[in-house]
């Protein structure tokens, strides 16, 4: 406010240091609000994801647009070019027929490649070490080698023992029939197999849809490949072999497609067919981990003995939710996934910011009090030369060594018995290791100078205190004992 004046005062605005790291003195409403982040954004598998989440696929897509074009293409000459002929000429059910193959081929094309096979989250730092907490404390060791032994638990499955292995990369013991994928980094669960041309893994969530995938895409290949080859033989009839081919272009291409992809794809959908009524996987088949047969010893604990129970569990049974939330909001407290260490175990790696902060104080606490111990606690004496003192009996001093300053820390407010020490140093000093020094045992020592005679060689030099080693030792021990008590505190 000017003086003299009654105006209100200007409104002032304070500019804010900018600084890299926040410091805990500044207010709270001066922080920026962070936007709230989805799952699927830190989400540690090798998967793309759309629509803000609702789309899950593997990074590798190349082959599904492949897929995606040949049955697109396809099709759409077959309604194109030959379902007019044959509506006209046959039935017009068949572009009926034909559309609803279609679509039903596409929806459970882009049902398995859009959803989540059922992938296993990621253990947190903290259930990962806890788990090898009690994994260590299982084999009896503290400590590893450089490769860890073999983690595996053994379960009970129908009379069955059934192993389950540990991922070093998600940091579980993965649950009966699940495997981790080397494409996709995940652990799914019930996992068949990845398949490129869906662009997805295959696992318990989407299973059923990759069958009804491959078994319709079966009969609609079928379908268009059996109408193509009537409407060139009816063409044919009218105006010859050649004339149709040549009336007719758009069928001899498809009629190529159709021959050279039935046959993969009908010989696929029987091997499905087959697994499913045994109640398998394909991982589980080309391992051979099973056998048909109830009589062996390795019989398939998960059939339930009957083909319709079998199928009935695998396409109409209940769908289990999504484990990994992918499209879930991230809590600021929630500890994220732990990061694969390549099976090699480190304790104590993932810390808290406090606790390294409390770490990195008693380091320097620590690197005090041994420097404080290590250190004289008093400056040497300057040396008396030959001149000044010489005993009888006993060589000089000889010449005087080179005064060291030594750098003396200066002790904290919270240590007040080093006033005390440095006081009693000054009584007594400190042993000097250097060469060249010559001290005197307590029977050697003189007496005070006021207790020598006139006629002493010492009675016109200096005031010297000299200890002798015996004393000096004790009390250096009782010096380095009490700090280390006082670090202790």
């Amino acid at each position: 406010m000017p003086p003299g004046g009654g105006g209100p005062m200007k409104d002032c605005e304070y500019s804010q240091i900018s600084t890299h790291s926040s410091s805990p003195m500044e207010s709270p409403h001066k922080k920026k609000k962070i936007a709230a982040r989805r799952k699927w954004e830190v989400f540690p598998g090798r998967n793309k994801f759309f629509c803000n989440g609702r789309i899950m696929m593997a990074r590798q897509t190349g082959v599904f647009y492949l897929t995606l074009i040949l049955i697109l293409v396809t099709s759409g000459l077959f309604f194109a070019f030959d379902c007019p002929y044959l509506a006209v000429k046959i039935t017009p059910a068949i572009p009926v027929v034909g559309g609803i193959l279609f679509f039903f081929v596409m929806g459970t094309l882009l049902r398995t490649s859009f959803s989540d096979p059922g992938v296993l989250p990621r253990a947190t730092p903290d259930e990962a070490a806890d788990l090898e907490r009690q994994i260590d404390i299982a084999n009896g060791t503290s400590s590893g080698g450089y490769r860890p032994p073999p983690r595996t638990k053994e379960v009970i499955i129908n009379g069955q023992t059934v192993k389950l292995k540990y991922c070093f990369t998600c940091k579980i013991f993965r649950p009966p029939r699940a495997s981790h994928c080397s494409l996709c980094d995940n652990c799914v669960e019930r996992f068949d197999h990845h398949c490129p041309w869906v662009g997805n893994c295959v696992g318990k969530r989407n299973y059923r849809f990759f069958y009804m995938f491959i078994l319709s895409l079966s009969f609609l290949t079928v379908f268009i490949f059996a109408f193509v080859i009537t409407h060139v033989i009816l063409r044919s009839q009218q105006t010859g072999f050649l004339n149709a081919l040549k009336d007719s272009p758009a069928s001899v291409l498809e009629a190529v497609v159709c021959f050279f992809s039935v046959w993969s794809i009908v010989g696929l959908s029987g091997f499905h067919t087959y697994l499913i009524s045994s109640n398998q996987t394909t991982n589980e088949d080309i391992k051979g981990s099973w056998s048909n047969k109830r009589g062996k010893e390795n019989y398939n604990p998960y059939s339930y003995g009957n083909i319709f129970t079998n199928c009935c569990v695998a396409l109409c049974g209940p769908i289990s939710p999504s484990l990994i939330d992918r499209r879930g909001y991230i809590q600021p407290d929630t500890p994220q996934p732990a990061a694969p260490s390549n099976g090699i175990t480190m304790y104590g790696a993932m810390q808290s910011q406090s606790d390294m902060c409390d770490q990195d104080q008693c380091i320097q606490s620590t690197k005090f009090v041994l420097q404080a111990a290590a250190t004289p606690l008093l400056q040497s004496e300057p040396s008396l030369t030959s001149d000044e003192m010489h005993l009888p009996g006993k060589p000089g001093l000889g010449t005087p060594c080179t005064s060291l300053t030594l750098g003396q820390p200066t002790p904290p407010s919270s240590m007040p018995n080093l006033a005390a020490e440095a006081a009693l140093s000054d009584i007594m000093p400190l042993k000097d290791e250097h060469g060249g020094h010559q001290f005197l045992t307590p029977d050697e020592a003189p007496s005070p100078p006021r207790m020598l005679g006139a006629g002493s060689p010492l009675a016109h030099s200096r005031t010297m205190h000299v200890l002798g080693l015996a004393s000096q030792d004790s009390l250096h021990e009782d010096s380095v004992r009490g700090l280390v008590k006082l670090s202790s505190v």
